[in-house]
């Protein structure tokens, strides 16, 4: 049984002695020499530097073992169980057990880089991104390292079980959605197909917040993730840098005609090094996410302690220690954002000290840093990089401007995920200039010449050089966060072919002018090892019976499964697996809200932050339209169906959160209705993570993908549901278009308003008014939430939701709706037919692997980075 279990993990190559359980690779500075080791001086600083050998002090130990893997990490977790934990098989908790198994995992990951090091790498990725929705690690460090049924066999024979460990493990939830799931997707495809990279961002203390309702309303606790400690992450009090903010900038005396500028900080914080490992698939490779926490230079100021100001003594530690508590602290009043921008630049300016220092080590001239590093900023947060790059390479290494101009527009890349104004950062500048003084000076300076550069080719237009300004005057003066990023990068990216083009044509269109090659497009992607393999393992075992392991590997091979889409012994084995999961949510469900589920229904899901773009406004009208039409013909043969809701509202959107109240009051009604019964459910899930998402995803047959059309950058949860067989129900926005046109239009539900529709509607006075009178439904539906039936006991409640549809509807729910009904009953005519049903589910996962984020990194690799693959 266990040669079995073995035979089925498929392993790594990793050297046989690495399998043992004895190690010396706790030490926690050992991946951090495997990853980010400067070259020695006598290596040549060639081509063929990634095919330099490992001196013999690299070499990964050799270790001793029983020859069987399962008895060998039982062992080993038993021990650090006892030597690490201090825990007893018999007094271990379930954490103690998750902990234990992570640092014997954490071991075999240091193998893995070990033995797969070549020296150091030719040119290297850097991602800049604030988040990093990375969630739980054990599941993809088992599975990329072929070692879930061998821990699986090991707990067992210790009496313990791989879920229940599982479950012990904290979601790491150092994201707000989709753009931090996203980085944490392309950190392992990077590492899978060997491109050299390192991550960055922030430590968070606090991760994103921890959800609950109280009466429908949505209340926010501390994500305490690091309570009981990260076994993942090596600490690197080694890699500390001084961050600086405020003072004053000073001349120095001439040198060689050159006049050098000083900056003098008012205030610094250290930013001190956690390296989590990254491991990728089948453990050929392994990179580094590098995560900065904020520490004051002092941890108490002695005298005023001493003198009995005990609170005081700690107040600038506190300050400092603030940068990397919260993800995202409101910015609603001024200290929020303040501290906002103190979070954006502390992690930019760390990790660009941190590569260029590695690169100087490595190579000697940072002016060839172009051609060895490519820095990704993910969104317009790491922005500030562009300055702090030309601060550094001015100031502290003596460039000349236009050297370093010309090192960091060759360095630095950019990708756009939003067209929205408000999420398109701008900073004012009387903050900027307090907090960042010497940056401001950069950006004036870069604003100047672009000016200037325009003004000599005859572009003097007033409004055509505001349109282009780093520096927005229309509302006060504010930075232009992606004008700046945009400006400084050698290439920009959307994240789906309408949004790339909409980029072109909205928002950067006379930027785009100015470089018509500069905005690229690179559709987002999702790795199917963590949303196919280990969130639906049984759906990957019938893949894998189908048409063979090879897929596993390369999920084009995905393909084979269309051929069986009207296989009847197939389709049912197919159905029997969703039923699996659907029946798993069922009682996910009932644990978590008390709501009994049917798995024969249709499980509809809109899981994703809460926002009105996102229009799950438009789904819980449809839901209570829904509700009104079954009340009124009862004994019609109504398809049951279930709503299934999830996600989370920033603390200060007071519209998002009335929409989580009015979704939960319809579902108090809807659920305690008799007459209603089973045909139709309304559930919203509490404390939306990356664990939740990963037992909702493959269990949904419906994916609401309903943003208003233009307004959703790519999306990646759309990518997610439609490889799991979840057929999706959207306007043409984001990668639905792509989708649409890789599983087929008649595998999608498509309706609503186009870009271009949205526009010209948008124009058109008083379109929300003219849309509810000519729908009666839509009508009564609103003047039912509006009179208080969701809300007796406070009947105007819902007033400034359905008020603001009446006389603005910027989203265009109102116009949306009566295409959005129809394509609904029509989901419900589709779902009464199982055979055509399973078909086109079928023929969704079957033709998704374009959107693996594999594909995606090597396009980034091969066209904006020009980076080798390993």
């Amino acid at each position: 049984m266990r040669r079995q279990s073995i035979k089925r993990d498929n392993p790594p190559t990793i050297p046989p002695a690495l399998e043992s359980g004895a190690t010396t690779l706790g030490d926690p500075h050992v991946l951090n020499d495997v990853l980010t080791r400067p070259v020695p001086q006598d290596v040549a600083r060639d081509e063929r530097a990634t095919e330099a050998p490992a001196p013999a002090a690299w070499t990964a130990p050799v270790l001793s073992g029983s020859g069987d893997a399962v008895v060998d990490l039982r062992e080993a977790i038993r021990a650090k169980l006892t030597f690490a934990l201090g825990r007893t098989p018999e007094t271990a908790r379930p954490r103690d057990w998750f902990a234990a198994t992570a640092l014997t995992l954490r071991e075999r990951i240091v193998a893995a880089a070990l033995a797969s090091e070549r020296g150091v790498p030719n040119k290297r990725v850097y991602y800049l991104s604030l988040e990093f929705l990375i969630g739980r690690l054990m599941s993809d460090a088992l599975n990329n390292l072929g070692l879930t049924e061998t821990t699986r066999s090991a707990l067992r024979e210790l009496g313990i079980d791989l879920d229940a460990v599982q479950e012990a493990e904290p979601d790491a939830a150092l994201g707000n959605g989709g753009l931090g799931r996203l980085a944490a997707c392309f950190m392992e495809s990077m590492a899978s197909i060997g491109i050299p990279a390192m991550g960055y961002g922030i430590r968070y203390d606090h991760g994103l917040f921890r959800q609950s309702f109280e009466d429908g309303w949505q209340r926010e606790a501390p994500e305490t993730w690091l309570a009981e400690g990260n076994p993942w992450e090596f600490a690197r009090p080694e890699a500390t840098y001084t961050i600086g903010f405020g003072g004053s900038v000073t001349l120095s005396s001439p040198e060689e005609g050159v006049i050098r500028r000083h900056w003098q900080p008012a205030e610094t914080v250290r930013a001190v090094a956690h390296d989590v490992p990254v491991v990728g698939w089948r453990g050929r490779h392994v990179n580094g996410l590098r995560l900065w926490k904020a520490e004051a230079g002092e941890p108490v100021d002695l005298a005023r302690f001493n003198g009995g100001d005990h609170v005081g003594a700690v107040a600038a530690r506190m300050r400092a220690e603030a940068i990397s508590r919260v993800l995202y602290p409101s910015d609603s009043s001024a200290e929020g954002q303040e501290l906002r921008l103190r979070q954006e630049y502390f992690f930019t300016a760390a990790s660009i000290q941190d590569l260029v220092a590695r690169h100087v080590a490595e190579r000697g001239d940072v002016r060839s840093l172009p051609d060895h590093a490519a820095i990704q900023l993910n969104d317009t947060h790491p922005a500030i990089a562009v300055p702090e790059l030309m601060r550094v390479l001015l100031d502290v290494h003596g460039l000349s401007w236009e050297d370093a101009w010309h090192v960091t527009t060759h360095t630095l890349h950019y990708t756009n995920h939003t067209l929205l104004p408000e999420a398109l950062e701008t900073w004012p500048v009387e903050l900027m200039e307090r907090l960042l003084p010497r940056h401001m000076q950069i950006i004036y300076l870069i604003n100047w010449m672009h000016l200037e550069e325009q003004a000599k080719h005859g572009r003097q237009d007033a409004a055509y050089l505001a349109s282009i300004s780093l520096i927005d005057e229309s509302h006060g003066r504010r930075v232009r966060m992606g004008h700046l990023a945009f400006h400084g990068a050698r290439r920009v990216n959307g994240v789906s072919a309408l949004h790339t083009d909409l980029m072109r044509s909205t928002v950067f269109s006379d930027l785009h002018a100015l470089d018509p090659d500069k905005i690229v497009n690179k559709t987002n992607g999702i790795t199917f090892r963590r949303w196919f393999h280990n969130a639906n393992p049984g759906l990957t075992r019938l893949a894998v019976e189908t048409v063979g392991a090879g897929v596993l590997d390369d999920p084009e091979l995905l393909r084979g499964l269309e051929a069986r889409a009207e296989d009847p012994a197939f389709v049912a084995r197919y159905a029997a697996v969703r039923r699996e999961r659907k029946e798993a949510l069922a009682a996910l469900i009932a644990e978590r809200t008390g709501i009994d589920v049917d798995p024969a229904a249709l499980f509809d899901v809109q899981v994703k932050r809460i926002h009105e773009y996102k229009r799950q406004l438009l789904n819980v009208v449809e839901t209570v339209a829904l509700y009104q039409a079954i009340k009124a013909e009862p004994h019609r043969d109504w398809t049951p169906r279930v709503k299934i809701f999830a996600g989370k509202a920033a603390p200060s959107y007071v519209q998002a959160k009335l929409i989580i109240k009015l979704a939960c009051d319809v579902a108090k009604a809807v659920n305690d209705d008799p007459e209603v019964a089973d045909r139709l459910k309304v559930v919203f899930l509490p404390n939306y993570s990356v664990s939740l998402a990963e037992s909702i995803i493959p269990a949904a047959d419906l994916s609401e993908q309903i943003s208003t059309a233009g307004m959703e950058a790519s999306g990646t949860g759309n990518m997610k549901f439609a490889l799991n067989g979840a057929l999706t129900v959207g306007t043409l926005d984001g990668a639905n278009i792509e989708i649409r046109d890789h599983v087929g239009a008649e595998n999608i539900f498509i309706f609503g308003l186009e870009a271009d529709g949205v526009r010209a509607r948008q124009a058109e006075p008083d379109y929300a008014a003219r849309a509810i009178q000519a729908s009666p439904r839509l009508a009564a539906a609103l003047d039912m939430i509006a009179a208080g039936r969701f809300s007796p006991e406070e009947p105007g409640r819902f007033r400034p939701l359905t008020d603001d549809l009446r006389r603005r509807d910027q989203y265009l729910l109102t116009a949306d709706f009566d295409d959005y009904w129809r394509v609904q009953r029509a989901i419900d005519a589709a779902w009464r037919d199982p055979r055509g049903w399973w078909a086109k589910a079928i023929r969704n996962t079957a033709r998704m692997a374009w959107f693996s984020s594999d594909r995606a990194m090597r396009e980034y690799a091969e066209e904006i980075w020009r980076v080798r693959l390993g």
